[in-house]
């Protein structure tokens, strides 16, 4: 069973119509008690960052997000959330991956980020298994995660960012899986493999 994180920032219909589409058990929900019984949690989010963070403690699932061992995926601001902080609203995040989220220059380029673009890998993960960088997926986001240690890939649009990041069980990815068609949905299928393989005690890889 998945958990989708019900919060006032979630994406929640687009991503609960990808699982529908992958098979997937899935529910919605912001009680800690049930998000507890699930296997994994998908921690989608669209909107303002600190308005999300707010949320997420006045449901208390902040706290709960940073000591969980489940897999997480973060998607958009779900994975922006789960860095140290960010230049928007000066808000200080989940602090489960070092770095701080800056704005692009809207100087050098249109903001937000909106469309079609690729990746480009930087290290092997269960996460991007079959997905290499000819392959395009949908972004909409004016805030960057600057590259370091945990990106797994980067994309580049006015400069180079984390297109996808992870830390231990936690993962993210800039882009809307959910939007991005067929190649969307193989990363949430690997998203959905990694917890089937946790659950039956296989490494991953």
């Amino acid at each position: 069973m998945i958990g989708i994180l019900k919060y006032r920032a979630g994406n929640l219909a687009s991503v609960s119509n990808a699982l529908d589409r992958l098979s997937s058990d899935y529910i919605i929900t912001d009680d800690i008690d049930k998000l507890e019984s699930c296997n994994a949690i998908l921690f989608p989010g669209v909107g303002h960052a600190e308005s999300a963070m707010n949320d997420l403690k006045e449901r208390k699932l902040d706290r709960w997000l940073k000591n969980t061992k489940k897999p997480v995926l973060g998607i958009c601001l779900g994975m922006q959330l789960l860095y140290e902080s960010t230049e928007e609203g000066e808000t200080r995040s989940l602090g489960i991956i070092p770095g701080r989220l800056k704005r692009f220059d809207p100087k050098t380029g249109k903001v937000p980020h909106m469309g079609w673009n690729q990746f480009k890998p930087l290290k092997e993960h269960p996460l991007l298994k079959n997905i290499g960088n000819e392959q395009f997926l949908y972004y909409v986001h004016g805030y960057y995660a600057p590259p370091n240690d945990y990106t797994l890939a980067t994309c580049n649009y006015i400069c180079d960012f984390a297109a996808v990041a992870a830390k231990n069980n936690f993962m993210g990815v800039q882009f809307h899986p959910e939007k991005s068609g067929q190649i969307g949905s193989m990363l949430l299928q690997n998203f959905l493999d990694i917890v089937e393989d946790r659950k039956n005690g296989q490494p991953d890889s």
